[in-house]
């Protein structure tokens, strides 16, 4: 059994609005049936605290995600904290994360949520734009999403994230530097700023189909990335990641985990979870979509399983490196060795050559990491990967 550290995902899939370019497992509901569901996800949690590859082991991390978090009552965030110690030792100082919606209801709870036990609060803002915000089908306004952020300062939270999105149809340059301009002001600890993907089986893609939207070229998508790191660079923003930045000591603990390809449980609706395995391999499940089957089958059966897969050593080395090299640290090659026995020049040979004589790849004696030219090319060589 791995003794790593471990992390705790708990999904909420409520919303009440579905926006056209979201891919997460979200729902809207007239009625939201919040005791049936916390009564499932900690009967969930219960299960999968006694199995082995999870039982007895440390959290370091506790991130509460959606749909909309923020629409929860506190006293299901609270269960959910409650009971995660219950079943593990939480490490002292264990960041606990919650996403929120800006909107003026969501806002009011920041106060209950920060009394629960959350340290973190993450921002959906995406835009400042009124027009942008518009397109993009959020419920929100810029004011309501400063109003926000105030809130949440005056509810003691001193970890904070903001969540932006750029490269939306004809969105010019000027535009998105003026909402990241906006949020740089608030001072937040971390922000995440993503580039808009067109992601199959969502309403953005049906109309996108149908009639295309203006969307940047690969050159002015080029010019938003460059641009918003050279910006945040000077704003004393760390990027350490490919679309996350965060002020020095500030990185998100929980998502960092998933790129140093750690162990997470994952509890609720269309929830994941994967393990290590002994053989070098890995273990993945993901529960089943539909909030009311989850709360049946969680109820019945304290698991509610969808799919599930075991990947063999390669495979899995495959992956770790794949989210590895979206960190500025990249993959330590000693720490690949000792996972999976062999080192990553060795296991890939061919394929990663191909990239580190082209420059994408930089490798030193203990570190594998992209280039500022391996950045744009990021897709292309986990592609080969697999």
């Amino acid at each position: 059994m791995s003794t790593s550290p471990l992390q705790l995902y708990v999904h909420i899939p409520f919303c009440v609005h579905k926006c056209h370019y979201c891919d997460f497992n979200s729902h809207v509901r007239n009625m939201i049936p919040w005791e049936d569901y916390g009564n499932a996800v900690v009967h969930e949690m219960s299960h999968w605290a006694v199995r082995p590859p999870f039982r007895g082991r440390k959290l370091t991390s506790l991130f509460i995600g959606g749909g909309t978090p923020s629409l929860a009552p506190p006293a299901l965030i609270e269960a959910i904290i409650t009971n995660a110690a219950r079943h593990y030792t939480l490490t002292p100082g264990i960041e606990i994360t919650l996403e929120a919606n800006p909107g003026t209801v969501d806002a009011e709870r920041f106060a209950a949520y920060r009394a629960a036990g959350v340290n973190r609060l993450s921002i959906g803002v995406q835009s400042f734009n009124a027009g942008e915000l518009g397109w993009l089908e959020r419920i929100h306004d810029g004011a309501q999403a400063v109003r926000a952020f105030e809130i949440a300062r005056k509810a003691g939270f001193t970890n904070i994230n903001l969540d932006l999105i750029y490269g939306l149809p004809s969105q010019e340059l000027s535009a998105w530097m003026d909402s990241l301009e906006q949020a740089i002001g608030l001072g937040p600890e971390h922000m995440s700023c993503y580039q808009l993907t067109v992601e199959p089986h969502t309403l953005l893609a049906t109309r996108h189909a149908k009639n295309p939207y203006p969307l940047p070229d690969d050159e002015l998508a080029l010019q938003f990335m460059w641009r918003t790191r050279e910006r945040l660079a000077e704003a004393g923003f760390e990027a350490y990641e490919i679309s996350n930045f965060a002020r020095p000591g500030h990185y998100s603990r929980h998502n960092d985990g998933y790129w140093l390809y750690r162990d997470y449980v994952g509890i609720g609706a269309g929830a994941s979870g994967k393990w290590d395995t002994d053989s070098g391999g890995a273990c993945r499940y993901t529960n089943t979509r539909s909030p009311e089957t989850y709360i049946r089958q969680g109820m019945e059966d304290g698991i509610a399983v969808g799919a599930d897969e075991v990947l063999e050593r390669r495979g899995a080395a495959a992956e770790a490196v794949w989210l590895g090299l979206r960190r500025r640290d990249g993959v330590s090659r000693p720490w690949f060795a000792g996972r999976f026995g062999e080192d990553v020049l060795a296991m890939f040979g061919p394929v990663l050559e191909k990239w580190t004589q082209s420059e994408a790849i930089e490798v030193d004696g203990a570190w594998l990491r992209l280039s500022k030219m391996g950045l744009i090319q990021a897709d292309s060589i986990a592609a080969d990967l697999f």
